[in-house]
C-alpha cells in the first residue's frame, strides 16, 4: 500500500513528551514526503470529526511543552463498535492511509482495533508508568521521575527540620517504576510498590527500628497502587506517633512541565522509527526501546515483552535506607 498522508493522535494520560513526537513524527513524516493530519483529543476527535493539518512550521516550538498540542481523552464513544467504525470513516474521508498513536497501553488496544478494521497503525509509548508491553522505556517516564525527585529533595529539608518520617505519596496504580527509580535518586528510606506486597504494621515496625539506629527522619515514597498515603500515614501517626509522620501527595504535578531531554530525544527517536515502519509497510505495532535498540514490535508479540521492576534496585533501596 502506497502511503501518502498519515495521522497522529495523542490518547490517554499525558505524558511530557508527547509534543516532541508529535513534532518528530510531523517533521520526518514531510521530510519523507508525506502530509500528516493531526487528529484533536485522541479518539474522541476522530469519532466527533476534529483534526487539523500539521506542517513543519504548525509543530514549530513545541519540542520543549508539556501536554500535549493535540489535546488527549479517553473515549467511552470509540469503545463501541459503532464508534469505531465512525473513526475510520472520518480517517478514510480525510484521506490518511496509516495513524500513529501516541499513548499507553489503553490507547494500544484502540490502535490494534483500527488495524483489524484495515487502517495501517503504528503505537508510539507515551506513558509516565513505564508499564507499556513490547518496550523497555515509555516517553515521560524520565520527566515523571525528575519532577518527584526535585519534589521530594525539597520535602527531605522539612523532615530533617522536624525530625518526621516523611511519606509522599506518587502516581502507579499497577507498576511501581516512579516510586522504585524515585527512591534510589533520593536516597529514600523505603519505598512501597504494588508489586511487592507489605503491611503497614511491618512499614511501622521498620522504621521505629530505625529510628532506634537515631534516624530523626526518614523519606518514604508510596506508590499509588500498594496503598493510599493517607492510611499508612494514619496508620503511623496512631501506632507511633513519635515518628511524627506527615504527608505529601505529589499528584498531577508529575504528568507536567518540560521533558527532560532523555525523553525528548526518545521521542523524537521513536517518531523515525514510526514514519519508518509505515514507509516499509511494516506496520501494526509498538515502538520500543529493548536492549537499548529501537524496534518495532507486532502487537501480537508485545505481550512476551513486559519489563518487571528490576529486584537488584527494590533490595539496593532498603539496603541503603537503613
Amino acid at each position: 500500500m502506497m502511503i501518502r498522508k498519515i495521522g497522529v493522535l495523542t490518547s490517554g494520560g499525558d505524558a511530557p513528551g508527547m509534543n516532541a513526537a508529535i513534532r518528530g513524527v510531523t517533521r520526518y513524516a514531510t521530510y519523507k514526503g508525506l502530509s500528516v493530519e493531526g487528529i484533536c483529543r485522541g479518539y474522541d476527535g476522530l469519532i466527533d470529526k476534529d483534526s487539523t493539518p500539521l506542517t513543519r512550521r504548525a509543530v514549530g516550538a513545541i519540542i520543549h511543552r508539556g501536554g500535549t498540542v493535540l489535546k488527549t481523552a479517553r473515549s467511552e464513544a470509540f469503545m463501541t463498535k459503532a464508534g469505531q467504525l465512525k473513526a475510520l470513516d472520518f480517517l478514510h474521508k480525510k484521506d490518511v492511509d496509516a495513524l500513529v498513536v501516541i499513548g499507553g497501553d489503553g490507547s494500544m488496544q484502540g490502535a490494534r482495533v483500527l488495524s483489524t478494521l484495515g487502517m495501517p497503525t503504528v503505537v508510539i509509548p507515551g506513558t509516565i508508568d513505564n508499564d507499556m508491553p513490547g518496550t523497555e522505556y515509555a516517553i515521560g517516564f524520565d520527566s515523571a521521575v525528575n519532577t518527584v525527585r526535585v519534589a521530594v529533595n525539597k520535602i527531605r529539608d522539612s523532615a530533617f527540620s522536624h525530625d518526621r518520617v516523611a511519606f509522599v505519596e506518587v502516581m502507579g496504580r499497577h507498576c511501581g517504576a516512579i516510586a522504585l527509580e524515585t527512591g534510589i535518586a533520593c536516597g529514600a528510606e523505603m519505598v512501597l510498590i504494588p508489586e511487592k506486597h507489605i503491611s503497614m504494621q511491618t512499614v511501622t515496625d521498620k522504621l521505629i527500628e530505625s529510628h532506634k539506629q537515631w534516624k530523626k527522619n526518614s523519606i518514604v515514597i508510596v506508590a499509588e497502587g500498594a496503598m493510599h498515603g493517607a492510611d499508612i500515614c494514619n496508620y503511623v501517626k496512631e501506632h507511633a506517633p513519635e515518628l511524627n509522620p506527615n504527608l505529601t501527595v505529589i499528584g498531577y504535578l508529575q504528568r507536567g512541565g518540560a521533558p527532560t531531554a532523555y525523553d525528548a530525544k526518545m521521542a523524537s527517536l521513536f517518531s523515525q522509527k514510526a514514519v519508518e515502519t509505515l514507509l516499509e509497510g511494516r506496520c501494526d505495532g509498538v515502538v520500543g526501546l529493548i536492549n537499548n535498540k529501537v524496534i518495532i514490535t507486532p502487537y501480537e508479540e508485545v505481550e512476551k515483552y513486559r519489563f518487571p521492576i528490576d529486584e537488584n534496585e527494590y533490595d539496593l533501596v532498603q539496603a541503603l535506607g537503613k
